[in-house]
């Protein structure tokens, strides 16, 4: 029998991103740690709280700094419904459905934990989707403004099932209720002031001292120190005291091409390191049935909010765009923090939530390899989607197009700037 020449080494399917194979890796290491460790006894601790906390802000900041603002402007009344509306929606369905299929008044709490998106999956797996920059926009608002709204529902779901179970007393998760959400809501806009204040006042300053600077490239250095500096003071404010409203409307404003690629890499650290500390908690005991069931009322609350509401709030989406946003649902870091905070008042929402994300993961990692590489009998001559057995474009495509749109988003969608985003 004849051989290559050439070694074959084996690789991902294009349709699966390198960094999901990375966080599957760090997902089994934790698991192994976890084994021997029992990182409970650190979860009330501050340097836990805080680096949860700064996994969430690098999440937050790098979903909307790659944020398409143009499209996040035409679309903001579905934007708007999205974090209102459908979050309402998504935690109502999902608690329905784990109430009526396990009959525990205190489920419902679990439809909060996770009918958020995450926003550092979004970010992280971003560049990997077959979405349109309108689509993703809309998906990165969605997944950025989503968790005010759910904290909110936190406060007054978590009370309601507190007293369902027989408890007496108001939970604990509970905090100050309505006045610290408020108290809350005020240190985000003092954080966000503070931050884009010292970021307009450091860009004039650059300029000023370019102006009289010999070396052309001085304004560049010192910009890209002060915004780097002013970048990772907020992160490191906002872990401490949980101010993430602020930072995910930061990444919108406080923008600068020297932070593209940082960004990019503090991003995916972030994502992998999210993995990591899920697999530790997930080795300590699952639920595995219910976290099942959860993941997939996850899943499809999703799409029946992308594609049975939005479409009243947001025209002119293509099809392909719907399907993407209803397949959409990602779950992460965010779901695991809540569940954290949730398991004081009721025990077992660690062990339910984290085999819910892993489903949810799962669900959403088949779909997008479905989405990019479907089976022959969805496929329709001329609509240049990818030929299933040949992997080649099918008649009628023009193969210019399919060249600028690969899997992988291609040349032309590398980095935080392939959304279309003008760097300020």
């Amino acid at each position: 029998m004849a051989t290559s020449g050439r070694a074959r080494t084996w690789r991902l399917p294009a349709s699966v991103p390198g960094i999901m194979a990375g966080a599957a890796g760090t997902l089994l290491l934790g698991l192994a740690v976890g084994l021997v460790a029992d990182p409970h006894a650190l979860v009330g601790t501050g340097g836990y709280l805080f680096g949860a906390g700064l996994l969430l802000a690098v999440g937050l900041y790098g979903s909307t700094y790659a944020m398409d603002l143009t499209a996040l402007r035409a679309d903001l009344s579905g934007v708007v419904a999205a974090v209102t509306l459908g979050v309402v929606l998504k935690a109502s369905l999902i608690a329905g459905v784990m109430v009526l299929s396990f009959g525990r008044p205190e489920y419902v709490v679990l439809g909060i934990a996770v009918a958020q998106i995450d926003p550092l999956s979004v970010a992280a797996l971003g560049r990997s989707g077959r979405m349109s920059p309108r689509a993703r926009s809309l998906l990165t608002a969605w997944a950025s403004f989503d968790d005010p709204m759910t904290v909110l529902l936190t406060l007054y779901v978590a009370a309601y099932a507190h007293t369902a179970t027989g408890h007496a007393g108001a939970p604990a998760v509970a905090g100050d209720g309505a006045r610290g959400y408020a108290t809350g809501l005020a240190l985000n806009a003092a954080l966000l002031a503070g931050v884009v204040l010292l970021w307009w006042a450091g860009r004039r300053v650059a300029s000023a001292a370019a102006s009289t600077a010999r070396a052309p490239r001085f304004r560049k250095h010192v910009g890209a120190v002060l915004t780097g500096a002013l970048v990772v003071a907020m992160l490191v404010l906002a872990a401490a005291d949980m101010l993430m409203l602020a930072v995910a409307v930061a990444g919108l404003v406080v923008r600068s091409a020297v932070l593209d690629k940082a960004v990019d890499r503090a991003v995916t650290v972030a994502y992998l390191a999210a993995f990591l500390a899920l697999g530790l908690f997930l080795a300590q005991g699952v639920a595995l049935l219910p976290g099942v069931v959860l993941g997939l009322a996850a899943f499809g609350a999703q799409a029946v909010v992308a594609l049975g509401v939005m479409p009243l709030f947001v025209r002119g989406l293509e099809r392909r765009d719907r399907v993407a946003l209803g397949l959409g649902q990602q779950n992460g870091i965010t779901a695991v923090l809540i569940a954290l905070a949730l398991e004081r008042d009721f025990p077992g929402t660690v062990a339910t939530v984290g085999p819910a994300v892993i489903t949810v993961n799962l669900l959403h990692a088949t779909s997008q390899a479905l989405l990019a590489r479907p089976p022959r009998l969805w496929r329709r001559s001329g609509t240049g989607e990818l030929d299933a057995d040949e992997g080649r474009p099918s008649e009628g495509c023009d193969q210019s197009a399919a060249h600028v749109t690969p899997a992988h988003g291609g040349p032309m969608a590398k980095g935080p700037l392939a959304n279309g985003r003008s760097p300020a």
